[in-house]
C-alpha cells in the first residue's frame, strides 16, 4: 500500500507547469449535441440535451452565494450548478442534471436536463471544477451569462485542467482541534482546524451515483465523500465554520454526526468560496463509460479523487464501504487523507 501512496505522489509532483482549459458547449436546443473540446481539439460527446431551462433558480440554495458570478458553484455527480448573480445576499442559478438523478437543489423549469448517466461525462470524467467561467455564445459573439439561456444560444463552459498542481494531497485529523494540511509543491501547512469531528455516515442522496471513497460533489460550502457503492445510498461531508453556523438548511451539522466541520485559522478569511478546499479543486472523475472517452492513462486515473483514512492512527487504507444512516460508523477513524485530481503527467 505504501509504494502505491509514493507513485501516486511522484505522479503529482511530475506535474508541468502548463494550464489547459476543456471548453465544454452546450446548445439551448433539444436534441442537440453536448461536447467537450479537449486542448488539442478534439470533440467528445457527452450526450444530448433533452430539456432546456425556461427560468432562473431563486433563491438558490445558501452556498451559491459564495461563489463568483457567472461560474460554477457546485460540480456533482448529479448535477452542476452555475451562478448567474446574487440577489438580496441569495443566489440565483440554473442548473445542469443528468436524465435521471436526484437534485433538489435544481430548480423546476430551471435546468438543462441532459442524456447521460449520472456520475459520468460532465458530471464525472469532465466535470467542470467549481468557480470555472461560463459564457453564453450568440450569433458568433460571446458574453457573460447573466440570465437563462435563450433558444439557440450556446452555454459555454471552460474548465481548468491541472496541469500545473499546486495541491496533491489533503490531511484531516479527525478529532476537535486536529489540522488540517495541504501538501504542495511548497512543502505542507497547516490551512484550518477541526471544530467537530465526523464519526457517522448518512443518507446523502446523490452518493447512490458515485463508489467508495470518491468525491460525490464539490461546491463553494461542501465537500461530500461517499462511503457507498454505486446504487446505494452513504456518506458524509466536510464542510466550513460559517456555512455551518449562518446556514439554516445545516443546522443539523451540530446536532448529528455525519457533518466534518473545520474553521480558518485566527487573522485568516473563511473558507467558504476559495481555494485550496471550496474553488478550484475537486471534482467527480472518472467511472462507466468515461474510461472509453479519456485521451490517455494519466486523464482516466488522475482525474479520479481518491479518499483514505487511519483507524486508531494505524496504516493508511481504503474508506469502509457504508451506506444507510450509521452515527458512530466512523467513529475510530482518526485521519482522512485526500488525493487532489490532476489530467495527465507533464513532459
Amino acid at each position: 500500500m505504501k509504494k502505491i501512496f509514493i507513485l501516486v505522489f511522484f505522479l503529482f509532483a511530475s506535474c508541468a507547469c502548463a494550464e489547459e482549459l476543456i471548453e465544454i458547449r452546450i446548445p439551448c436546443k433539444e436534441n442537440s449535441e453536448v461536447e467537450a473540446i479537449l486542448p488539442g481539439g478534439e470533440k467528445i460527446s457527452l450526450g444530448k440535451v433533452l430539456m432546456t431551462p425556461s427560468k432562473t433558480n431563486w433563491p438558490a440554495y445558501t452556498a451559491s452565494k459564495w461563489s463568483e458570478n457567472s461560474t460554477v458553484c457546485a460540480s456533482a455527480v448529479n448535477a452542476v450548478h452555475i451562478l448567474i448573480n446574487v440577489e438580496n445576499n441569495k443566489g440565483r442559478i440554473i442548473s445542469l442534471v443528468p436524465s435521471i438523478t436526484i437534485a433538489p437543489a435544481a430548480g423546476r423549469g430551471s435546468f438543462f436536463s441532459i442524456d447521460a448517466p449520472a456520475g459520468t461525462g460532465i458530471f464525472g470524467g469532465f466535470a467542470p471544477l467549481t468557480g470555472s467561467k461560463v459564457t453564453i455564445e450568440r450569433d458568433g459573439v460571446e458574453f457573460s451569462l447573466n440570465d437563462v439561456p435563450q433558444e439557440k444560444d450556446i452555454l459555454i463552459i471552460r474548465t481548468r485542467l491541472p496541469e500545473n498542481q499546486k495541491f496533491f494531497m489533503l490531511d484531516i485529523e479527525n478529532r476537535p482541534g486536529g489540522r488540517v494540511i495541504i501538501h504542495g509543491t511548497e512543502g505542507k501547512k497547516i490551512i484550518a482546524r477541526v471544530i467537530r469531528r465526523v464519526s457517522g455516515v448518512g443518507r446523502f442522496e446523490g452518493t447512490k451515483f458515485q463508489s467508495v471513497g470518491r468525491i460525490r460533489a464539490s461546491h463553494s460550502g461542501v465537500i461530500d465523500i461517499s462511503t457507498s457503492r454505486r446504487d446505494r445510498i452513504g456518506g458524509f461531508q466536510i464542510m466550513p465554520l460559517k456555512h455551518a453556523l449562518t446556514s439554516k438548511e445545516m443546522l443539523n451539522a451540530w446536532k448529528l454526526t455525519q457533518w466534518l466541520i473545520i474553521s480558518p485559522l485566527p487573522n485568516m478569511p473563511d473558507l467558504e468560496g476559495r481555494e485550496p478546499l471550496y474553488k478550484n479543486s475537486f471534482v467527480p472523475g472518472t467511472q462507466l463509460n468515461d474510461n472509453e472517452k479519456m485521451p490517455d492513462l494519466w486523464s482516466r486515473y488522475g482525474r479520479k479523487s481518491l479518499i483514505l483514512c487511519r483507524t486508531d492512527g494505524g496504516e493508511w487504507q481504503k474508506l469502509p464501504e457504508l451506506s444507510g444512516r450509521t452515527d458512530e460508523a466512523l467513529q475510530n477513524i482518526t485521519h482522512l487523507r485526500i488525493y487532489f485530481p490532476f489530467w495527465k503527467l507533464g513532459e
